[in-house]
């Protein structure tokens, strides 16, 4: 089947940025002037999806509203004569359809996608984490290629980049037989272990494409790390049934949910901005530290 559907993890707390997601949810933080969850939902259509699922918890109805109407903001738009401004804010909501589920408790990440099953059905779909801002080269995005791979392996595939030591522990990391193979078979996912007892230095930036039986496993598992259900446990246990294969993608990749990485992100796309990126180029290179 086509892949239609997508999952976007977005019910943390986002407490590395506090206190600023005391009440703004770490989704909607600014990249310049686009919520880095824009980015992520930009990428998804730009791949072909049809369907979002936005996974949330309480106290992001921040994130639903907005995707929906804002009579208010549309109307003194249309008065004052800011088309331009007016054309942006009804695009968003005319983008995609967007289906807002909650996560009523915070079980963990395989907990979260578990969620979206009644929406996503039987049907394959794409998990992008809602912090994670991928910006392609050239060519099709990372969300593109991995259902390109999808197709190609015939069983859920996912992104891995390669990452040093002192970061490993960050991140779930993959088993694989070949490290140089494009399409590489993988036996086993670790969650977040230390540097020395890490199979790989493959880790998961946040870019999946699932075949529905992950559900299965997800529903089958036991709390896992940190008393959580994992959605590393679920890929291994996907791995040694139906199969898992992973692939590196080609595009610049940001972390946004991380104060380093949101900066960057800001710097980076800032210059690329058509209103704002020359100045910001000609006020850094004046800067003196």
């Amino acid at each position: 089947m086509p892949l239609k559907k997508a999952v976007i993890p977005a019910a943390g707390l986002g407490t590395r940025f506090l206190p600023a997601t005391k009440t703004v949810p770490k989704e909607l933080l600014p990249i310049v002037d686009k919520p880095i969850l824009l980015y992520v939902v930009e990428e998804a259509i730009a791949a072909g999806i049809e369907d979002i699922v936005i996974v949330a918890g309480r106290n992001k109805n921040a994130i639903e509203d907005f995707f929906d109407r804002s009579y208010e903001l549309e109307d003194t738009l249309y008065k004052t004569g800011k088309t331009e401004l007016l054309k942006v804010v009804k695009d968003i909501q005319e983008m995609v359809q967007v289906i807002s589920i909650r996560q009523k408790e915070a079980k963990g990440l395989g907990h979260a996608v578990y969620t979206a099953k009644p929406v996503v059905g039987d049907q394959p779909f794409a998990v992008l984490l809602g912090d994670e801002i991928m910006i392609a080269t050239d060519g099709p995005n990372v969300t593109a290629q991995l259902h390109q791979a999808f197709e190609k392996s015939g069983a859920s595939t996912v992104a891995v980049m390669e990452v040093p030591n002192s970061d490993v522990h960050k991140y779930g990391i993959v088993a694989v037989d070949d490290t140089e193979a494009d399409l590489m078979k993988v036996h086993s996912v670790v969650e977040k272990p230390a540097a020395e007892e890490a199979p790989s230095r493959l880790a998961l930036p946040g870019r999946y494409v699932f075949s529905s039986s992950l559900f299965d496993h997800i529903e089958a598992l036991p709390p896992g790390k940190n008393g959580e259900i994992q959605l590393t446990d679920a890929m291994t246990h996907q791995a040694q049934n139906q199969g898992l294969f992973a692939t590196r993608f080609v595009a610049k990749r940001y972390d946004a949910g991380d104060k380093l990485g949101y900066l960057q992100a800001n710097i980076e796309l800032g210059l690329q901005h058509p209103q704002v990126g020359q100045d910001l180029k000609l006020y850094l290179k004046n800067l003196k530290l």
